[in-house]
């Protein structure tokens, strides 16, 4: 089972993008953030042309994530548990039924940018609620993978240019500790399991030519259960999407699993 998570940065401004992507690369299941539409807006047709099943959780203007699955889905749930006065769409997941059910998590953690301020405080808040989510998700002690744009660099070697992100939300030492506690829990950081190199990035900024000159950070991760984690193949980064025409400013992170 082949697995991509995917920072889309607009569905509709990138429909073109998605949909050659999905008809080359063929992955199994799609997690998708900043769909940037609302449900109903949402362009099915030409996804569903292509033989994919549709899930979302859409937002006008801004965050939404959806599942796009060759294969069947069951048990869709919207919305990370814990706050039930959170109207941000950032969560969905349901149970992928391969040659075994895997539960998948589609997740777009907020910026927390600028901080200190009410931004970086609702970051580090939906982090607590997402560790809990993760608790009950190692509890069931089933194949579960957690993945989309974390927006926190682990650590240093996770940025070309690690000093320039000091004093950013995605670096802070808060940022990274609630990270980390999602690792102690026993999730397995899926890339970091296969590759332990510097130098590999999954978003280039816009602007300062930050593609060109690789000056990337890497904060879109897939977090494994050690049932799933059992199951992994490989995990990778498909960088080369970042210099393709109309590209999002995140590239899919791949992982594929025995199921």
């Amino acid at each position: 089972m082949k697995i991509a998570t995917y920072n889309i940065n607009g569905v509709k401004a990138r429909i073109e993008t998605l949909c050659g992507w999905l008809e080359t690369s063929r992955p199994d299941v799609a997690l998708l953030q900043e769909i940037k539409s609302v449900d109903e807006a949402f362009p099915c047709s030409a996804i569903e042309d292509l033989g994919y099943r549709i899930e979302t959780h859409g937002q006008k203007g801004f965050n939404g994530v959806a599942i796009l699955s060759r294969l069947p889905l069951e048990d869709v749930a919207r919305g990370l548990p814990g706050d039930g006065t959170d109207e941000q769409a950032r969560w969905i997941e349901a149970t992928v039924i391969g040659e075994r059910a895997v539960r998948v998590c589609g997740l777009y953690l907020p910026n927390g940018n600028p901080v200190p301020g009410p931004k970086y405080d609702y970051k580090l808040a939906w982090m607590a609620r997402l560790k809990r989510r993760a608790e009950d998700l190692l509890a069931a002690e089933e194949p579960a993978v957690l993945a989309g744009d974390y927006n926190v660099i682990p650590q240093d070697e996770d940025a070309a240019r690690p000093d320039a992100w000091r004093k950013d939300a995605l670096a802070l030492p808060a940022s990274r500790d609630a990270f980390r506690r999602l690792l102690n829990l026993g999730l397995t950081d899926a890339f970091r399991a296969r590759i332990q190199q510097p130098g590999h990035y999954s978003f280039w900024d816009y602007q300062a030519n930050s593609w060109a000159r690789n000056d990337g950070i890497r904060i879109d991760h897939a977090l494994l259960t050690p049932q799933a984690a059992d199951l992994l193949q490989d995990c990778w980064i498909e960088a080369e999407m970042r210099g393709r025409e109309k590209p999002s400013d995140h590239v899919p992170v791949w992982i594929d699993l025995d199921a």
